[in-house]
């Protein structure tokens, strides 16, 4: 796995060993990337459950400012660590070794305000409608927030008709889809 395009491009990444982690192809990231490009100058970039930090990570690349990466396996953590290393991006980035509703309630605290949220949580466990939940009434969104969502393909949203979110584009893949949600205006 390697960054894409920016500053760190074609840099190598490390990954976890095992399957506890689910990395992003390249085609899937370049394919992601070229939606959000328009999002990410000086961007705030939160990545909730980081993996690798490679989302993050090409955000930084791709001209973001800053990145917090939300992750609580020490396996993958050392990865996030190690990446930004690599990639001299550590500057620019901050590391939560929380789970994602813990680390949103510390960023909360903070009061950082975020651009971009991405999310690629384990499969089919509702763990995206639990995030959501607590978005909608976290200060750590504004009305212009994107919240992208890695999820498989029958994960269902149909929850969101009772939030202040709505779905304004989907990309769907072989097994997974990406879902870009904002706040209803």
């Amino acid at each position: 796995m390697r960054v894409i395009a920016g500053k760190a491009r074609r840099l190598q990444l490390k990954t976890p060993e095992g399957f506890d982690t689910r990395p992003t192809t390249d085609r899937i990231k370049e394919t992601l990337f070229n939606i959000l490009n328009p999002y990410l100058a000086d961007a705030d970039f939160l990545d909730l459950f980081s993996g690798s930090g490679a989302i993050g990570i090409e955000a930084l690349s791709r001209g973001a400012k800053y990145a917090a990466f939300v992750e609580n396996d020490k396996a993958a953590l050392s990865c996030i660590r190690s990446n930004l290393k690599t990639t001299k991006l550590e500057g620019q980035a901050q590391v939560f070794a929380l789970d994602a509703l813990e680390a949103i309630r510390a960023l909360e605290i903070q009061g950082k305000v975020f651009d971009v949220i991405f999310m690629d949580p384990p499969y089919d466990l509702l763990l995206e409608k639990q995030i959501l939940l607590m978005l909608q009434n976290s200060n750590i969104i504004y009305c212009d927030t994107i919240i992208v969502m890695e999820t498989s393909l029958h994960t269902d949203f149909d929850y969101l008709t009772d939030t202040k979110f709505q779905i304004f584009r989907k990309k769907e893949y072989k097994s997974n889809q990406h879902v870009f949600i904002k706040v209803k205006k």
